[in-house]
């Protein structure tokens, strides 16, 4: 069984990419073979800055290594080391309607939301399909709202192999589902996109400051919260620790807890969780060397593989 996930360079990793994708992925490399990849191609359609992109791919390598991604036990490469890929998104493309693309979730939801639209942007699906395909890939872990994405994958892998004959391997999504959509600082979906991240990494001050800044209703502390597992914080709680989130939900309900002590509970929390990986990070900072070796290897195993399917799509489409 290949499994296949990645992560776009796009800013500093937060607690939606590792509940959402990191910490399955870094579980599912004990059950099969493991190919995960740094999106930098994706992170084109919103990121401009070259400088950025570079330490941003670094800083991923980086998190991924630190949360527990085992280099002896899965493929961890950059999406741009195997320019196959984009060869392959082209072969695609040319068979994907434009329907298909309009409809997915993303596009619409940031073009709704008035972020700028690009081709790049609009066409993401092709390339996340290239993505999956090009390495045989059975599993794709992901988050709720990228379960379209790999519907749109296996809706483009039928109709190329339909056309053009068996080509490629149809991939089913793998979702956690109670962890499948973690809520940002606002309430809407955690993302950079929206501004209301809480990262894995940082300064303590500035993230402390970012959990107790929250906002909660403006019910007193002895007052009863019957709809407390609609709480933020409590749900949060519950994405990094559900025992604790549990009962911190029974206390909110009870009455008698402050929104202060909730908060200030939460950031425990979360902090503690984190303390192995910051120390493993702050290793790795200081061995750079071994991170880019790493990447290297992976790069390496993942190109080869890609041009084998490659190949074979291009041979079966009449380019060979």
């Amino acid at each position: 069984m290949r499994i296949l996930s990645g992560i776009q360079p796009s800013g500093a990793l937060h607690l939606g990419n590792y509940f959402g994708m990191m910490r399955p992925a870094i579980e599912l490399q004990e059950q099969g073979e493991a190919f995960y990849f740094i999106a930098d191609y994706h992170s084109m359609t919103s990121l401009f800055d070259p400088v950025e992109r570079r330490q941003n791919s670094l800083d991923v390598a980086l998190d991924f290594l630190a949360c527990g991604l085992d280099p002896k036990k899965s493929v961890f490469f950059r999406q741009s080391d195997v320019p196959e890929v984009t060869e392959l998104t082209w072969l695609l493309g040319t068979l994907t309607p434009m329907g298909l693309l309009e409809r997915a979730h993303s596009f619409k939801d940031k073009s709704a939301k008035g972020i700028p639209v690009n081709l790049g942007l609009f066409a993401y699906p092709v390339l996340m399909a290239a993505d999956i395909l090009i390495y045989d890939s059975n599993i794709v872990p992901v988050g709720q709202d990228q379960k379209q994405h790999v519907e749109i994958t296996r809706d483009i892998a039928i109709k190329f192999n339909e056309a053009y004959g068996q080509t490629f391997v149809i991939p089913e999504p793998k979702i956690r589902g109670e962890v499948a959509k973690v809520p940002g600082t606002d309430g809407e979906k955690m993302s950079k996109s929206y501004g209301n991240t809480i990262e894995i990494f940082g300064d303590e001050k500035a993230l402390r400051k970012k959990v107790m800044a929250i906002k909660m209703d403006s019910r007193t502390p002895q007052e009863p919260k019957p709809d407390a597992e609609q709480n933020l914080a409590i749900q949060l709680l519950k994405v990094i620790d559900a025992n604790i989130g549990k009962e911190w939900e029974g206390k909110l309900r009870a009455g008698g807890l402050g929104y202060g002590d909730l908060k200030k509970k939460l950031f425990e929390v979360y902090w503690e969780h984190f303390a192995m990986a910051r120390a493993k990070r702050t290793e790795l900072v200081a061995n750079l060397d071994y991170v880019n070796k790493v990447l290297a290897a992976g790069a390496a195993k993942a190109r080869a593989k890609a041009q084998e399917v490659l190949k074979r799509a291009r041979k079966n489409c009449g380019l060979e």
